[in-house]
């Protein structure tokens, strides 16, 4: 593989997601966070899905023991020392991951790429924090991660072309289909599509029809595998408000300003699938 020893930093959905798939496809992963009881599910998790892939056929017991023998946890930043690719995974916060990568920057390799799974923010922003900008870029994962094709890279200014060849190959390699965006606010993907959930939100937030009545519309009519209210309700209410004040902030354009159902979702903690309610209940 293109990257053997993998660090992800962030032990929630997406860097659990990012894990995986690192992991099935042969490489030797350390998930870090400085949370120990997200680790602890974490692992938990991790368990529990690859069990799952035993159960339909689609990996060995043998090939489960092996890929569980080269993963570990820990809450020490320290780890990413031998790391050659290191992937962070945490909440939507340029600080945050500026801080993040500011302490990944003393210890890892100076050989090491660095990326950040960040959805929106600017690349170029967030990597001001890393010693050399050069080696750092965008690795933007769907949820969930092990499902989901895409993978978006996002070129920041001072990127170097071989690490987004060397990201392109290891992509591809873990079975994604790769895209390369510009270091613009939403990139490609949350350009085009936060903007459509928020719209969705809008319209049932209106009265103009119903949560279902909203998804199949654009299941049934435009062939969406999986309705807009549905999917903020995946990804998170919390993700979706983050995701467009950033456009709006960039922007500035009303097109982009957050739908005032989703803010007050927010304010009630009904955050979709992560809380139990959104738009949908569930159990």
């Amino acid at each position: 593989m293109e990257f053997n020893k993998i660090m992800v930093f962030g032990a929630g959905v997406m860097g659990s997601g990012i894990a995986q798939v690192c992991l099935t496809a042969g490489a030797q992963v350390v998930v870090c966070d400085t949370f120990a009881p997200a680790l602890e599910k974490s692992e938990a998790n991790m368990k529990k899905a690859l069990a799952k892939l035993v159960s339909k056929g689609k990996m060995t017991q043998e090939a489960m023991d092996a890929a569980l023998a080269r993963l570990s946890y820990t809450s020490d930043v320290a780890a990413a020392k031998d790391a050659e690719l290191i992937i962070e995974a945490i909440f939507e916060n340029v600080e945050a991951k500026q801080d993040v990568f500011r302490k990944i920057s003393e210890v890892c390799s100076d050989d090491a790429v660095l990326a950040s799974n960040t959805s929106t923010i600017s690349i170029t922003k967030i990597g001001s924090a890393v010693k050399d900008a050069s080696r750092f870029l965008g690795m933007h994962f769907f949820n969930p991660v092990p499902a989901m094709k895409l993978l978006e890279m996002i070129r920041g200014i001072e990127t170097s072309e071989e690490v987004v060849e060397r990201v392109k190959k290891f992509g591809e390699e873990i079975g994604k289909i790769c895209i390369l965006s510009k270091d613009s606010s939403g990139f490609i993907a949350n350009r085009i599509g936060s903007p459509m959930m928020n719209a969705a939100a809008n319209v049932f937030d209106s009265g103009i029809g119903s949560a279902a009545d909203v998804d199949n519309a654009m299941k049934f009519g435009y062939g969406y595998p999986m309705g807009p209210l549905e999917l903020i309700d995946l990804v998170g209410v919390d993700v979706e408000v983050a995701v467009m004040e950033v456009l709006y902030e960039e922007f500035g354009d009303p097109y982009y300003k957050p739908a005032p159902i989703l803010k007050r979702m927010l304010a009630a903690g009904h955050l979709g699938r992560k809380t139990g309610k959104g738009f949908y209940e569930y159990k």
